[in-house]
């Protein structure tokens, strides 16, 4: 085992699934808004592995242990808190002396106010104004915040709760709704998650909901102030569900609800099992950002219902997930769209690479996450790289037989957890009779730094119109009228415009003029999708546009999803006439961000060693 305690099988974890391993989590909890705890009592079932092990190992963090019982035979146990670190706490539980099959240990405990696993508001950050709302994120490693768990992607466990709020509110959880019992001042609701899952994809939001229909298994939940924006955005998802479903073989799940949260949310969406919490920045009023919620869709399969045995293999989760939601979008719009959002993805994949360094060790496929918070490993890297690497596998071996490959290698490993050598085996055995695999350099795809050693050619079609109206911008004097007809512009799809828009950022800085222009033009001061919102405010502060400091910070201020908070701070502080104006408004805002969120920007921004 590493000198630092930490696992040899999770470089970010403590337990030992190994040597004793939880295999059910019950939690009785009430949900405190006034001191923003959660306190009660969580049961693991334990089973011992090496059966002359005498204790168990969880990770905590921040956690008030109050007490821990064997609750079949009534002991109290003995219990070990190290101190805490960059990954928290190990806690280590002794077991009784007493030859059992299973072992229930329950710990009595509440969170700290800080659980860097839970996002508190207060009645005026919401959409509502009256009431308050909390809400979790686990990913990466964030539930031992709020649980006292083995909190390793390798654990799975099925999971019950029963969950105490004020009598207003509604709570929700990432299984399914068995009961509510309203009390006197409050109400209880039981859940119950029957298909094992890992730590991070345990779930709950509570806050004043409203719940619409929008298919026959979704339902999306949100503040009524935006729950009929939100079905009307999603109304699509039983389609894009069904289009998975052929594509990656049965849904097991049940339902497939969605959560639209506060704006304060740090991800674009997050594939909690039975319920996708998804970002309120998504609803631009026109279907354009809904592929979010293919994308969620798509992790049903990949990262849920096979999943990353660590975060060093975190491009099974997200490669998997990019390669099968653009297969569904390729085959609900065409293979054309396919590739146009494929081509967006790379331009991103090469703007990071850029930025991070073509030597830097995070660019890899597989990490070393020794010593490594996987928060701070997180980038489009495992996304779009992992992405080209499977559309190069697909090329190799033709699109049918690949399909057919994807539901084996779910089939084979569902519900478990896995590294990238299963996978490599799984591929290899598939195929092994397909002599045009032997080319594949798998070290180079795994373990390369920088770009991918081979690019798909994508279809040019919808990249067109784009390529022609960005030569005449960039020849435009800025002077005589806007190059583009207001007939063209109109006649572009939502996503042409945001590719126009991130051509722009790639080329040098604008002249104000053009800016102007441009912003009138295609009407980006009103614009609703926050994509092209993002685009345009990052063109501002290359083109060193002063006047739109002001309105860019204010956004930031709304919003806390880190696809748009992290590269515009980092815009803000390389450059001098905003520097200093990003740092005081973050360190004014802060306090109102979900902990991943500050951390990151804290990072980015040089106020952390």
């Amino acid at each position: 085992m590493p000198s630092s305690g930490l696992s040899p099988m999770d470089p970010n974890s403590f337990s030992r699934p190994d040597l004793a391993v939880v295999t059910n989590i019950f939690m009785a909890l009430d949900i405190n808004f006034t001191r923003r705890v959660i306190s009660g009592n969580t049961d693991l079932t334990v089973q011992k592995v090496d059966q002359k092990v005498e204790e168990v190992i969880l990770d905590i963090k921040d956690l008030n242990i109050e007490a821990i019982y064997e609750t079949q035979s009534n002991i109290k146990l003995d219990y070990k808190i190290s101190e805490t670190g960059p990954f928290g706490s190990k806690l280590t539980v002794a077991l009784p002396d007493k030859n059992l099959g299973n072992y229930i240990v329950s710990v009595r405990y509440e969170t700290s106010p800080n659980a860097s696993g839970l996002q508190w508001l207060n009645p005026q950050h919401t959409a509502g104004k009256k009431f308050p709302f909390v809400f979790s994120q686990f990913q990466a490693i964030h539930a031992r915040s709020v649980i006292p768990c083995q909190d390793t992607p390798s654990v799975k466990t099925k999971y019950t709760a029963v969950i105490s709020v004020p009598k207003d509110l509604t709570v929700v959880m990432s299984a399914i709704n068995k009961h509510k019992k309203p009390l006197l001042e409050r109400t209880i609701y039981a859940f119950e998650q029957n298909i094992p899952v890992q730590s991070y994809l345990i779930a709950l939001a509570a806050g004043e909901l409203e719940s619409r229909e929008i298919g026959p298994r979704s339902k999306v939940w949100a503040e009524k102030e935006v729950v009929d924006a939100a079905a009307f955005e999603f109304s699509d998802t039983e389609r894009q569900l069904k289009t998975a479903e052929d594509i990656c073989g049965p849904y097991v799940w049940g339902i497939y609800d969605l959560l639209v949260l506060p704006p304060s949310f740090p991800l674009g969406g997050m594939e909690n099992p039975c319920l996708t919490f998804v970002t309120p920045t998504v609803l631009a009023g026109d279907h354009s950002l809904a592929n979010v919620v293919a994308h969620e869709v798509a992790h049903s399969w990949a990262g849920n219902l096979v999943t990353n045995a660590n975060f060093e293999h975190f491009w099974l989760n997200e490669g998997f997930t990019m390669f099968i939601e653009r297969k569904v979008l390729g085959r609900l719009q065409g293979v054309k769209y396919e590739d146009f959002h494929a081509y967006e993805g790379y331009l991103e994949l090469q703007e990071t690479v850029n930025r991070m360094g073509e030597k830097d060790p995070l660019t890899k496929l597989v990490l070393n996450l020794e010593g490594v918070n996987p928060d701070d490993s997180f980038s489009f890297i495992p996304y779009e790289k992992g992405y080209i690497f499977l559309r190069y596998l697909q090329s190799l071996v033709g699109i049918t037989a690949f399909e057919s490959f994807l539901k084996t290698y779910f089939e084979t490993y569902k519900y478990k957890s896995i590294k990238t050598s299963d996978f490599q085996e799984c591929f290899k055995n598939h195929f092994k009779s397909n002599t045009s695999i032997t080319i594949i350099d798998w070290d180079t795809w795994l373990y390369g730094t920088g770009m991918p050693p081979i690019i798909p050619d994508y279809d040019q079609t919808l990249r067109n119109a784009c390529q022609d109206y960005i030569k005449q911008f960039i020849s435009w004097n800025g002077q005589d009228s806007f190059p583009i007809s207001s007939q063209n512009i109109a006649a572009l799809i939502p996503n042409q415009k945001i590719h126009f828009l991130r051509l722009i950022l790639k080329e040098e800085p604008q002249s104000l003029e053009k800016l102007r222009g441009l912003e009138t033009a295609f009407d980006l001061s009103d614009v609703k999708n926050s994509e092209m919102k993002f685009l345009w405010f990052r063109i501002c502060i290359k083109g060193r546009w002063e006047e739109k400091i002001e309105g860019i910070l204010s956004w930031l201020n709304g919003i806390g999803r880190m696809r748009y908070t992290r590269p515009l701070y980092r815009d803000l502080y390389n450059w001098e006439a905003s520097k200093t104006t990003a740092i005081n408004n973050f360190e004014k805002y802060r306090s109102y961000m979900m902990h991943v969120t500050e951390y990151t920007i804290a990072k980015d921004l040089h106020l952390l060693k």
